[in-house]
């Protein structure tokens, strides 16, 4: 009997160790959360069942993430913390002392280290005693200031993490397949380039202060402290008297935030610690936890048992994914009838098969319906050799990186790939249709609905179909129809916008309309002649593509070929004449009302406090007969920024070239009292 239990913990060691080590390095997930909790617990109790601890076991060590580069060791040891599921023993651990209990973010610690004020170093947790340096990223990663008030050492933990719809919005616009927030987080720290990591949109959220000089016990005390620094900091909330019921009226709290979505980032659970740091302190290390360091409370996924009825699959960009459809069941007071498979590894390594297949299924986190094992197979698990939306052929991709095999559609056209355009389309900058997320348009494009903009103003021809769509109703049709019908009296330079003209941002189409009307711009795109002049042949163009709109102020060349390629396809040309037949569309008169800012060019940078966003205050300027750049130059008038003694780039070239550096106060001041 022992030598089994032995075999068996061998063979779990094993199986977590290589799980860890991609779930901390990027790859491709080997099992889910919920599978490693269960082998983690089934290791740990035949360790206490046979006395026996094996080398390398994950219950005597910390995760490790493996990203290359210089190491580092930590000035302060960066220990895991012992869990549970049970709110009795987080009851009994506090031991009737006041505690703090925040989010256990679900990304990649980042120990950051500032001395006399300004950043030094950006350190990775690594094994929690060396981890690697990537103080070169820091540009990359928002939250992370180069300077704070505080003159002395500081050594702050926190978490790199990049929210849902972050998450989303990249998979969407690069194409690339990860599994989830976290694992694109940890892979993008091991890339080397910083505008490619930039466009992740990693934020580092500091969950403890390690180190200060400055006499705080408090932790509490010690985070409002960091705060101060101007670092937006980890939620949290304090229970004073820490009974069963206080500590489970907080814990409600913090699921139904996870349960309605209210929490923007992926957690996996929640993070307890005494308020009283110097009592913290004085606990012992069993393994690689400190007893009294703090306490991680993970919720217990509720399993169900179902059978599959079918795989549908679900196009997104230029994936296509299989999603499990299955008998319903109840999780966590939802009924739940659907869950996503992710990709062809995923199916392969769960063992789905056919229609029949026997399935246990979670919400895992409370959030997200996942499958999490095949209990019984039923016939064959097939890839469809066509794409279901446009029906050209797919092929099957395998990453190099991690060794992911994804399903594609060959057809570059299929208007599955074009959902990031559909979403500008209805975006509040572009035709303002509101009610309809990119997860929506994507139903949409998988039912074939909508395969070309001017599709979405006939909709309605599909409402009663969209009442009875799982999520909607006829209150939310309704609403989505409302909101289609109201877009279609549209400004000019929206709807130019709305079209996702290559480098055509709002401000160029406010450019290009301020020279020409919208029948005159197209017309010249198309002829190179304006609608007063002899008709030509509309497909035998008499000016260069980069010549035509070249001479407007802010254009330029590059921008010009841009728009008269997209006018000159006879594709986009058909699309935007369906499209605009459908529409009312207007100009509204966008001289200055005003001369304050007459001649003056200016650049603004860093956050604002007096207009509600940056977007506001040029659209002053420009009332104002002035002009926003989006760079500092020898042309600058003033460069507005708030913290007008930072040392960012901007910064720097307005003191290189003696451009006036003002806050936003002095703007008002001057330009607009």
């Amino acid at each position: 009997m022992t030598d089994n239990k032995t075999t068996r913990m061998q063979q779990l060691v094993n199986e977590l160790n290589q799980a860890s080590e991609a779930y901390y390095n990027g790859r491709a997930e080997q099992m889910t959360d919920y599978e490693w909790d269960a082998k983690f617990d089934e290791l740990r109790r035949l360790e206490q069942e046979t006395g026996t601890t094996l080398p390398d076991s994950p219950t005597q060590k910390v995760s490790e993430d493996s990203i290359s580069g210089q190491k580092e060791e930590h000035e302060f040891a960066a220990l895991s913390l012992a869990k549970t599921k049970q709110s009795a023993d987080l009851v009994k651990w506090a031991e009737e002392r006041p505690i703090w209990i925040s989010w256990k973010l679900d990304g990649l610690t980042l120990v950051v280290t500032y001395d006399d004020g300004k950043l030094t170093k950006v350190v990775t947790r690594g094994n929690g005693h060396i981890g690697t340096n990537i103080t070169h990223l820091v540009k990359a990663i928002s939250g992370i200031p180069q300077t704070i008030q505080h003159a002395g050492h500081t050594v702050i933990r926190g978490e790199a993490v990049i929210s849902y719809d972050d998450f989303d919005r990249f998979l969407i616009e690069s194409g690339e397949d990860y599994a989830n927030p976290r694992n694109l987080a940890s892979g993008s720290l091991t890339l080397k380039d910083v505008d490619e990591v930039k466009a992740r949109h990693i934020q580092w959220i500091p969950f403890t202060l390690v180190y200060t000089e400055e006499d705080i016990v408090s932790w509490g005390d010690r985070m409002a402290w960091l705060d101060q620094q101007g670092f937006k900091t980890v939620e949290r909330q304090l229970v004073e008297d820490p009974s069963l019921t206080t500590v489970e009226a907080c814990l409600a709290g913090f699921t139904q935030k996870v349960v309605s979505k209210q929490n923007p980032f992926p957690v996996d659970g929640l993070v307890v610690c005494y308020d009283d740091t110097a009592y913290a302190q004085t606990g012992s290390v069993t393994g690689h936890h400190a007893t009294r360091a703090g306490l991680a409370f993970k919720w217990q996924d509720e399993s169900a048992a179902t059978v599959l009825k079918d795989i549908e699959w679900s196009c997104a960009a230029s994936t296509i994914s299989p999603v499990a459809i299955f008998e319903p069941v109840e999780l966590e007071g939802t009924t739940v009838k659907r869950a996503s498979l992710c990709n062809i590894s995923e199916c392969e390594r769960l063992g789905i098969g056919g229609p029949g297949t026997q399935l246990s299924v979670i919400k895992a986190n409370k959030i997200i319906p996942k499958v999490i094992a095949v209990t019984q197979s039923a016939g064959s698990f097939i890839v469809p050799d066509q794409c279901p939306i446009c029906h050209a052929p797919t092929e099957i991709v395998v990453s190099e990186a991690s060794g992911t095999k994804t399903l594609h559609c060959t057809n570059l056209d299929c208007p599955a790939k074009q959902l990031r355009k559909f979403a500008r389309f209805v975006s509040k900058e572009g035709m303002n249709i509101d009610g309809i997320s990119e997860q929506t348009l994507s139903k949409f494009i998988n039912l074939g609905w909508v395969s070309e903009y001017a599709d979405i103003y006939e909709l309605r021809s599909h409402i009663l179909d969209l009442s009875r769509m799982e999520g909607f109703g006829e209150k939310s049709a309704s609403n989505i129809m409302r909101s289609i019908d109201k877009s279609r009296e549209v400004q000019a330079h929206r709807l130019l916008y709305a079209l996702n003209i290559p480098l055509c941002g709002l401000d160029v189409c406010k450019r290009l309309l301020s020279a020409y009307t919208l029948d005159d711009l197209v017309t010249m795109a198309v002829s190179g002649s304006t609608a007063d002049s002899p008709q030509l042949d509309l497909f035998a163009p008499q000016t260069e593509p980069q010549d035509v709109f070249a001479h407007i102020d802010g254009i330029g060349p590059e921008k010009s070929a841009q728009f008269v390629r997209w006018f000159r396809d006879e594709r986009d040309l058909a699309r935007y004449r369906r499209l605009i037949e459908k529409l009312t569309i207007t100009t509204p008169d966008v001289s200055p009302s005003g001369d304050r800012c007459q001649g003056l060019t200016f650049v603004i940078t860093g956050d604002v406090h007096h207009y509600k966003n940056r977007n506001e205050l040029k659209a002053y300027i420009e009332s104002q007969g002035g002009k926003v750049a989006s760079a500092v130059s020898g042309s600058t008038s003033y460069l507005i920024n708030n913290d007008v003694t930072s040392t960012s780039g901007k910064n720097k070239k307005a003191k290189e070239l003696g451009i006036p550096i003002i806050s936003e106060e002095e703007f008002i001041t001057k330009y607009q009292q």
